[in-house]
């Protein structure tokens, strides 16, 4: 199967991973019960106290999970390993640590950076931060407004030319 495999499977929970172990295990191990097929959502469930929601899925995702789903046995993971058990934190870990030695990154890099830069890609997409703080599941709206705060596209729209 090899690193293709590998990759079709890493597509989807790069996109929310979070930055504790417990966090990543939420990411990496949904139930497939929690993805609705025939309405393209993905509920997810916070940990840290996080506030739970419900995600939509593009139709590039859903088609990615569908074919998971085709091309893998029966199994109460959505993510699974070459061998068929879960997927781990720790190769999870490793899998983002090469990406970003493959892509050329002088620094490590780890999994909660996915969370931070999904933050500040909506913020400076100019995202309301009371739906960010939603999206991303804060409880408290001071941890997210940390992404709006060094958002220069924040002030684009105050004065026209």
């Amino acid at each position: 199967m090899g690193r293709s495999w590998l990759n079709q499977r890493a597509r989807r929970p790069a996109a929310p991973a979070g930055q504790t172990p417990q966090a990543l295990r939420a990411v990496l191990r949904p139930a497939p019960r929690q993805i609705e097929f025939e309405t393209a959502v993905l509920h997810v469930r916070r940990h840290k106290n996080g506030t739970p929601s419900v995600h939509p899925l593009s139709g590039r995702e859903l088609r990615a999970l569908r074919r998971l789903k085709r091309e893998s046995e029966a199994s109460p993971f959505v993510f699974v390993s070459e061998r068929g058990s879960p997927f781990t934190v720790a190769g999870f870990q490793k899998l983002i640590a090469r990406a970003g030695e493959k892509a050329g990154f002088e620094f490590p890099v780890h999994p909660h950076m996915l969370r931070h830069a999904c933050g500040y890609a909506l913020a400076n997409a100019g995202q309301d931060t009371r739906a960010l703080q939603a999206y991303l599941g804060h409880r408290c709206i001071q941890h997210t407004v940390r992404y709006t705060e060094l958002s220069p596209e924040r002030f684009k729209r105050f004065w026209r030319d």
